[in-house]
């Protein structure tokens, strides 16, 4: 690691893009993962116990209140992201997914203990906020600690890892509220204290991960990236019981006399990287409405106006929560082969086609139930892999100093302008009683999701099993 002055040159990256697949890697998997595992949960728990919380003789929410508590978790989620995004790109990575794992789990616990509209509102808000960090912070880990070859894959499961915890909570929702097993009114609560006694599960499994190695060389720390890749090498090497592939050509020359890049980030996304930054917008503000309106307002779609009991609810979110995980899944391969600008612009733009074609039939009244559930988990199949898509673009499109933040900015811009609306919006409709207007809400979504793909067509990069600074070089290269 040669020194000059205030600028060194490092291979940082070359050495971690060149890693084998290990027990490591799926350490950081399942330890960051997982909180979208219990994102996924705690989200899914709410939809499918809004039965339940309109007929809670302590809460007893009517329909418009369950899209505000829905809306208070995003406006949660939002304020917290930008927080903790700007906290995570100026303290590290480590300190701040610890520390949004902490509020989420104290949050959701309280959300058990809420008497009123109002308690579960604020707690709701709160756990948002936690949840809200964890985006930025685990995104931004998980990008810069998997190699390159694997990184669009990857990033896509662990996002899409959401809907195993929404399953989870499909079937959790159905467990808690039979009253054979325990009262209604217990049964809820009971479901979001657990998920909090969950995290506590996340928080030990964090404290065996290391700092990011690229936020350290790119914040005046370049002995100390040296030394924890160097750690990582030594351990993938005991576990895989191979000699290491040799470290590829090139080196990155860096500064080290500046240490805050938040000014100079944010004047970069608006000129160098406005291009970048409009592509970002679009994804993530298409994927959050047309998300959050149908999911967090299924369950009272499926009650009012397909008679289904509150307790079966859980029921029909399982599929629907089977599909979207098996989306990334299968899909999460082409965005590294076939490539991300292509796969991109399909996956917005089939997705929303079949979703305004669902909502004319579900307003012609052509669809039961099963028949509704089972066309949202053909559509979500494609969905989810496309709204997973949202963060790793997001993710690898800006410069390593001020991802977080960038992912924070525009996964609160998204949740701001479609997920805060989208569940005020429908709950509204559903309130109506009326089939064609929520047929229209439907077909805007679709339009939003068409017209993503198309921007996509035009602005997104060719970034499948490219080194992070080959896409965007760090601010503070020379």
């Amino acid at each position: 690691m040669p020194e000059r002055g205030n600028f060194y040159e490092t291979n940082v990256p070359n050495r971690l893009d060149r890693l084998p697949w290990s027990r490591f890697h799926w350490l950081v998997i399942f330890a960051l993962g997982i909180a979208w595992i219990l994102d996924g949960l705690e989200v899914t728990i709410v939809g499918s116990l809004a039965g339940a919380l309109s007929e809670s003789p302590t809460l007893h929410l009517s329909g418009a209140q369950v899209g505000a508590a829905a809306s208070a978790y995003l406006i949660g989620a939002v304020g917290g992201s930008l927080f903790f995004g700007w906290l995570t790109d100026r303290l590290g990575r480590k300190k701040l997914f610890t520390l949004t794992m902490l509020v989420y789990l104290i949050a959701t616990i309280a959300c058990g203990l809420s008497w009123n509209f109002w308690s579960f509102a604020m707690f709701r808000m709160v756990t948002g906020a936690g949840i809200g960090g964890e985006y930025a912070a685990v995104n931004a880990t998980i990008q810069e600690l998997i190699p390159a070859r694997r990184r669009g894959f990857t990033d896509l499961v662990i996002n899409g890892s959401f809907w195993l915890g929404a399953a989870i909570g499909a079937l959790g929702a159905y467990v808690v509220l039979d009253p054979n097993i325990m009262p209604p009114e217990i049964g809820w609560r009971a479901a979001f204290i657990i998920g909090g006694i969950l995290g506590v599960v996340v928080l030990l499994l964090r404290r065996f991960l290391p700092e990011s190695p690229r936020w350290l060389m790119t914040h005046g720390q370049p002995r100390e990236a040296e030394r924890i890749v160097g750690e990582i090498e030594v351990r993938i090497e005991r576990q895989t019981g191979r000699p290491l592939p040799a470290v590829p050509p090139g080196v990155l020359t860096l500064r080290t006399d500046v240490h805050a890049w938040f000014g100079v980030g944010v004047k970069a996304l608006v000129t160098t990287y406005r291009k970048q930054a409009w592509l970002g917008i679009t994804l993530m503000g298409a994927q959050a409405f047309c998300y959050n309106a149908v999911f967090f307002t299924y369950a009272l779609v499926l009650t009012r106006f397909y008679g289904i009991a509150s307790g079966h609810v859980g029921l029909f979110m399982l599929p629907f929560a089977i599909g979207n995980f098996l989306g990334p899944l299968v899909l999460g391969r082409l965005f590294d082969t076939i490539g991300r600008r292509i796969m991109i612009s399909a996956t917005y733009g089939i997705s929303g086609v079949l979703m305004a074609l669902t909502g004319a039939m579900f307003a012609a009244g052509w669809l039961d139930a099963v028949q509704q559930t089972l066309a949202w988990t053909v559509i979500f199949f494609v969905a989810s892999a496309a709204a997973s898509s949202a963060y790793l673009t997001v993710g690898e499109s800006f410069p390593l100093e001020v991802r977080a933040i960038a992912i924070a900015l525009f996964y609160a811009f998204g949740t701001g302008l479609g997920g805060v609306a989208g569940p005020l919006l429908f709950g509204a409709l559903i309130d109506t009683g009326s089939r064609l207007s929520i047929f229209y809400g439907y077909l805007l979504g679709g339009v939003l999701m068409v017209v993503a793909a198309v921007v996509a067509a035009f602005l997104a990069a060719n970034a499948e099993r490219r080194s992070l600074e080959d896409i965007a070089p760090p601010l503070s290269s020379v």
